[in-house]
């Protein structure tokens, strides 16, 4: 099962940022716009880490922290635009795993939280996809192809790279274009045709590496991957 990050944020664009980046690396989410609203949802469904912002409403991050705390051992990184030392030690001294610090890089998030997940013994159980002759390594950002029993490294920009890991995570699916451009160009302005270019480009490169046939254009709806072939 992919892990589960509870996104405890009382700003609804700061949230959907998080969770459309999140997403896109293969994780489950769930938004929580108050303290309060977070501990019960931490209490249903058992997250597999917490993303707390400090300054909410009914809870702060401060009381949710301590609540989550009391509970069990669920890891928890700590959101904030206030950058002061005192902030930050008294996190930690409170058992926080982490400490981020508004404006941030949502990749620099994701990857935070992934490292916390490994050091709590909780990161996803592989890095690596494998489906067909493709492997995909998540972490490295590196796709191999396996041809006549040798590997050959495809040279794929980072969209490619995305929209290759997106279908491979559910290679039987079909995907149609805007699901694709919303899992992996979220908040940009790409069309339909944008990305039939970018993945008859990914189609290219995979062929000329010995994968012919691996993507598939399912007319008048999107596209998979042809695990079959």
């Amino acid at each position: 099962m992919t892990e589960l990050v509870l996104i405890a944020e009382d700003d609804a664009e700061i949230a959907g940022i998080l969770e459309a980046y999140f997403t896109r690396e293969g994780f489950r989410t769930v938004h929580a716009r108050d303290g309060q609203i977070a501990l019960d949802l931490h209490r249903a469904l058992k997250p597999d880490i917490v993303l707390a912002d400090i300054t909410m409403p009914r809870l702060d991050g401060w009381e949710l922290l301590a609540e989550i705390q009391r509970r069990d051992r669920t890891p928890v990184i700590m959101i904030t635009a206030l950058d002061e030392d005192g902030d930050r030690l008294q996190g930690l001294r409170i058992g926080a795993d982490d400490y981020i610090v508004k404006p941030f890089n949502p990749i620099e998030v994701v990857a935070r939280a992934k490292a916390v997940l490994r050091r709590a013994g909780l990161g996803q159980t592989s890095a690596v996809i494998r489906v067909a002759t493709l492997t995909i390594d998540l972490d490295s950002y590196q796709v191999k192809i396996e041809r006549d029993g040798a590997m050959t490294t495809l040279s794929l920009t980072l969209t490619e790279f995305r929209l290759l890991a997106h279908l491979a995570r559910t290679p039987t699916r079909v995907f149609t274009r805007s699901e694709l451009v919303d899992a992996c160009l979220p908040g940009s302005d790409a069309l339909d045709r944008t990305i039939d270019s970018h993945l008859s480009k990914l189609r290219k490169k995979l062929e000329q590496a010995g994968g012919e046939g691996l993507l598939a254009s399912i007319r008048g709806v999107g596209y998979r991957l042809a695990v079959d072939a």
